[in-house]
């Protein structure tokens, strides 16, 4: 198994961008797409689970958008063959002095030929800690 083959980094990282971008821009449908909406998904936010995509799905329909002022640091994209990755980073916004970690796993889930090469994220965990 090769660990972070370019081609496969560059694939995950657009799709980790994608899903960024869309829930800045809180576009529910995108980042709906983004995740596997199966049963076996899940999703640990801040202050609640969400266990299958049918779960993640409602719960994104009623919750709040992330702040405008969400930015990234730190992240990392490891990818392990061609078909799973992990996604690593911490963020800040202007709604908070706290610090968020974010990880998430990703795997090809779908064709070749669909959006973003079939990259599904299959499970996340978002928490927020006191800054360092």
């Amino acid at each position: 198994m090769e660990v972070n083959k370019p081609e496969i980094v560059a694939e995950v990282t657009a799709a980790f961008v994608e899903y960024e971008r869309a829930l800045v821009a809180n576009e529910v449908d995108t980042m709906n797409a983004l995740f596997w909406h199966t049963p076996e998904t899940v999703r640990y936010g801040i202050a609640e689970v969400q266990h299958g995509g049918d779960a993640i799905r409602a719960w994104r329909a009623s919750c709040e958008p992330v702040p405008a002022s969400r930015r990234l640091y730190r992240t990392v994209v490891t990818t392990f063959g061609a078909d799973y990755a992990t996604v690593s980073t911490e963020f800040t916004s202007d709604a908070t002095a706290l610090l968020g970690r974010q990880m998430q796993s990703w795997a090809r889930v779908g064709a070749a030929s669909e959006a973003y090469h079939g990259w599904k994220i299959v499970a996340a965990h978002v928490s927020l800690i006191a800054a360092p």
